[in-house]
């Protein structure tokens, strides 16, 4: 699903200023429906017109997704009547891939990699020679030779998990990061290490309360098969983004090689022949990029009122600033890959709007809410767990409040450092300003040649989108303060943001990157520059920021680990972990649902697709490549194209197989509907829809309008060539 590994609260580190160098934490995901339309309610004493068991904590209310190392076999004995082996766990764990920022999977003897094409989006573009627009046209290799090698990409596949949470626990809080890594280093050895392709990872589950190293094999030489064009694979758009009924080919096809021939994996997940009904049990096996539904009501509200709400409101207005450029400048857009940028923003807008709406929903906070005083009083119950963990809720609660009182800073400084989306001359004039600061404080140079190199990596922007970034932060910086504020009015030196950001814009000299390069290691920038005066006036307050949020940040985490093992110590493994971007599996049902005063079907087909097409025109994000206007006549509108399930998932499970009880593949996730965005907090499975592309829709697309027979006969077959 396209929900984000979303943006997080990115701040600078800073370079001799004095300024302290704490990061802000980044906050959970989120959903749809603008903000400004909820009404916003006490969301403990409001008791909307529902049964009370609605109002109390669910079984699964902190999710499905389950870990290989704590499966879930008695329960899925008891909903499945199906009690998997470990040689099924093992199929189901080898199968599955990870790659950077998505879930990929092995579907054929000869390393082919099935994953969505939103995930491969930026692979595509990679490998587009000059002349060819691959995003919009697609791209098929017919045959191995013509298969295209995507530098830098990489997959992972999880080889082994061990338990070092008892060797970590020997060891002081103080020193558990360094212990943790020289604990992967022994690890990666036993496995042969680098030059076995070995990686491992700690992971950390229920907020530290156990820790597990997994060993993963790298895979460095992957190459791009086959992706549709963007208006198949992105059907329908922002609008149709988080919703169902759906009709997207969100599906792309790598392949992995080792020692320049196909990979020959030992085990791989075959191709369905039959597809899925309603009412089967399907498994989703990926890598949820991160889950918060051990978070305290406090921690929530927390979110509603300010972090999360912040990062919305700056979501929405780079969101704007950015398609504002590239209207005027469509040729530069595309050669600085606005469009991604863009479609990434615009995910993780709608998915904040929703996580926003969803924690101003009267309902789920009375769920969270009676499973925190489950907690407490399980807590209480025990005069061990009472000692170490009873005050843990009300220590919280303290925590939020001391950050309630950043919030006007939080609402400035949002995502400051961000490099996409912050202005080239202002993160230019920050770094300048500290090695002009550092000169004139007679600091030796390997002291700010940090801040020289970090100058340099800043890409170059042209003028018009630094002066939109730069007025979209002053913009940011005058409401979060306030128009009379003596900082604004000394940022903004009297003038709109717009107007100030042009001006500093066409006045400093690092607003170009060659001539910023050259100032500053010549010591040759004027002290007048406008963008290092307008660092001098903000980094002060910046700085007074992140040291106090910075500090409030670790205590938060101090106590979140504590948490941790008091939930552990209450449910055990009985309870699924948050979600870490590492690999889990996930159980559910394909099963349509009540939406929009009518019923979604379970699955929807490719007429739906040419009704949306027939409906909006052949402009916009519903139109359709000519190959698909007028298909051949052995193409069936009726296959299936996508559907649904109750699997609980969330970003990071984009492109995660979702399989049938004997690891079939029937199809690969891309999505969840908008009612699931509150996802990152709450599971709710008689609301939260996984939304896939469904294993025959791909195979008809591939085989009746790609012409991609040599792919077909590949996934049909599963057989060693």
């Amino acid at each position: 699903m396209p929900r984000r590994l979303m943006p997080s609260f990115v701040s600078l580190v800073l370079v001799g200023t004095g300024c302290a160098t704490a990061t802000t934490p980044a906050p959970a995901p989120m959903p749809l429906v603008r903000v400004d339309t909820v009404r916003i309610v006490d969301t403990v004493s409001a008791r909307p017109a529902v049964p009370d068991t609605a109002l109390q904590a669910g079984r699964f209310d902190g999710g499905k997704m389950w870990t290989f190392e704590y499966p879930p076999l008695d329960y899925f004995r008891e909903a499945y009547g199906f009690a998997p082996d470990s040689a099924w766990f093992a199929r189901a764990r080898l199968g599955a891939l990870r790659l950077p920022n998505c879930t990929a999977s092995f579907v054929s003897a000869r390393g082919l990699v099935l994953t969505n094409h939103h995930c491969a989006r930026e692979s595509v573009v990679e490998v587009t020679r000059p002349g060819e627009t691959l995003l919009d046209t697609g791209f098929y290799a017919a045959t191995l030779a013509a298969e295209r090698p995507v530098d830098g990409l990489y997959v992972d596949q999880l080889i082994a998990i061990e338990d070092v949470t008892p060797e970590l626990e020997r060891v002081p809080a103080a020193l558990r990061d360094s212990a943790s890594e020289a604990i992967a280093n022994r690890v990666a050895a036993r496995y042969g290490g680098d030059s076995a392709g070995v990686v491992v990872e700690p992971v950390s589950l229920w907020n530290g309360a156990r820790t597990s190293a997994y060993v993963f094999r790298r895979y460095d030489d992957v190459r791009l098969v086959m992706a549709p064009e963007l208006a198949l694979g992105f059907f329908g758009g922002d609008p149709d983004n988080f919703t169902y009924p759906r009709y997207a080919l969100d599906m792309s096809f790598f392949r992995v090689y080792v020692d320049g021939r196909p990979y020959q994996p030992d085990v791989y997940f075959r191709w369905t022949q039959t597809g899925v009904r309603d009412g089967d049990p399907v498994f989703v096996i990926g890598n949820p990029g991160s889950t918060s539904r051990l978070q305290t009501m406090a921690q929530l509200a927390y979110r509603r009122d300010v972090g999360d709400q912040a990062l919305l409101d700056f979501l929405r207005t780079r969101v704007a600033a950015l398609r504002a450029f590239e209207r005027e400048a469509p040729a530069q857009a595309e050669s600085l890959d606005i469009r991604n940028q863009i479609f990434s923003l615009s995910n993780s807008e709608k998915a904040y709007t929703g996580m926003v709406q969803g924690l101003h929903d009267p309902v789920i906070m009375a769920r969270k809410a009676d499973a925190e005083r489950r907690l407490q009083a399980a807590v209480a119950q025990d005069p061990q767990l009472a000692s170490q963990y009873g005050d843990l809720i009300a220590e919280m609660a303290d925590v939020q409040q001391s950050k309630r009182r950043f919030a006007a800073d939080v609402r400035a400084f949002v995502a400051l450092g961000a490099p996409n989306w912050t202005s080239a001359v202002l993160l230019r004039g920050i770094f300048a300003f500290q090695v002009a600061n550092a000169r004139r404080a007679g600091a030796p140079a390997d002291a700010y040649a940090p801040a020289i190199e970090r100058l340099e990596s800043i890409g170059q922007q042209p003028p018009a989108l630094q002066e939109r970034l730069l007025a979209a932060r002053l913009t940011d910086i005058a409401r979060a303060y306030g128009d009379t504020s003596a900082f604004v009015r000394q940022l903004l030196g009297g003038l709109e943001p717009a107007a100030r950001a042009r001006a500093i814009v066409a006045g400093s000299i690092v607003s170009d990157s060659a001539r910023a390069s050259a100032a500053v290691r010549t010591n040759a920038m004027p002290a007048d520059d406008p963008a290092l005066q307008l660092a001098a006036a903000l980094l002060p307050r910046f700085g007074a920021y992140q040291q106090g949020i910075g500090g409030l940040s670790d205590e938060e985490a101090a106590i979140e680990l504590e948490l941790g093992r008091a939930q552990f110590a209450v449910d055990g493994t009985r309870q699924p972990p948050d979600a870490t971007f590492s690999l889990r599996i996930a159980d559910g049902l394909v099963r349509g649902y009540p939406y929009n005063g009518t019923v979604a079907p379970v699955y929807t087909t490719f007429h739906g697709l040419y009704d949306r097409y027939r409906s909006f025109g052949s402009d916009g994000d519903w139109a359709l490549p000519a190959r698909w206007i007028r298909p051949p006549a052995a193409f069936d509108a009726g296959t299936p194209l996508n559907f649904v399930s109750t699997v609980d998932i969330i970003g990071g499970n984009s492109g995660s197989p979702v399989l049938s009880r004997d690891l079939e593949v029937v199809g690969v996730v891309f999505d969840g509907n908008i009612e699931s965005l509150p996802g990152d907090y709450i599971y709710l499975p008689d609301r939260n829809r996984a939304v896939a592309v469904d294993a025959r829709g791909m195979l008809a697309a591939l085989q009746d309008i790609y012409g991609a027979r040599r792919l077909v006969d590949e996934l049909r077959a599963g057989a060693r060539r």
